[in-house]
């Protein structure tokens, strides 16, 4: 199926610049996409490089007939590792089996499928979790420059104090470095949304012993637009066009406020 978007910028910019914003693909694959002439603008194939799109047109690629790169939702129980098991921990692309698939799938994940965690979730947090080999999808969600949120419930122990709020929200240092402002609440006693843009290594754990509170359950449930739903623990679907289509549209970067 072709890709195809009217580009909604101010400037003329190059085509190869545009499509990296997106996420859609690296400069360099623009580049070999336009070689193999596969990108047209309003209909006029693109051959050069350097080519720019101006603000209204619509730029399109081509369906090359390359298949398209799995990706799968999984419902993470605890006990479950993300990747990269040690001694006899389970992983969890072992859950993808065709009795632990909710719905249907045209293809039931093999050893042929290389599938990475999109943002891990350690052995003892559970929910929504993405495994991929879908590079661009990666970028989006996990890339250097992503700000992609993410969502948490997480069931405490300890006083949640305002103070404690306070610097969950804004004031906490992991290794040195500063944390991204979170958006934190505690909607019943003793439980807590937490809303990151980062995902430091158990971080929403080590913040919150930070403040004197232990974790005591957390639970993923939304990764941007994408949310975990009516996913039953234990199961796994694969992604929807349309819900990879939002994840990307998400992480475009946006201008700054006039």
């Amino acid at each position: 199926m072709a890709w195809s978007r009217t580009y909604d910028g101010d400037e003329p910019v190059r085509v190869n610049k545009w499509l990296g914003q997106t996420g859609v693909c690296s400069r360099r694959e623009a580049e070999g996409l336009i070689g193999e002439g596969l990108i047209s603008i309003d209909g006029e194939t693109v051959e050069d490089a350097g080519r720019k799109i101006l603000p209204g047109q619509t730029l399109t690629i081509a369906d090359a007939g390359e298949a398209p790169k799995l990706t799968v939702v999984i419902h993470k129980p605890v006990g479950i590792v993300s990747a990269q098991p040690e001694g006899d921990q389970v992983p969890a692309v072992r859950l993808l089996t065709r009795a632990r698939l909710h719905g249907a799938s045209q293809v039931l994940p093999g050893y042929e499928h290389r599938l990475a965690p999109l943002g891990r979730l350690d052995m003892d947090s559970r929910g929504l979790l993405i495994l991929s080999e879908d590079g661009v999808l990666a970028k989006a969600v996990i890339g250097p420059d992503s700000e992609l949120d993410k969502e948490y419930f997480v069931q405490v122990r300890g006083a949640v104090t305002p103070e404690a709020i306070r610097l969950l929200r804004h004031g906490l240092e992991l290794d040195g470095r500063t944390l991204r402002p979170a958006k934190v609440t505690e909607v019943s006693p003793g439980r807590l949304r937490f809303v990151l843009t980062e995902g430091r290594n158990r971080q929403i754990r080590r913040m919150c012993e930070l403040v004197g509170l232990e974790v005591v359950d957390l639970m993923r449930t939304r990764v941007g637009p994408l949310a975990l739903g009516e996913l039953p623990e234990g199961m796994w679907r694969p992604m929807r066009p349309e819900e990879r289509a939002a994840i990307l549209e998400a992480s475009r970067p946006r201008p700054p406020a006039s």
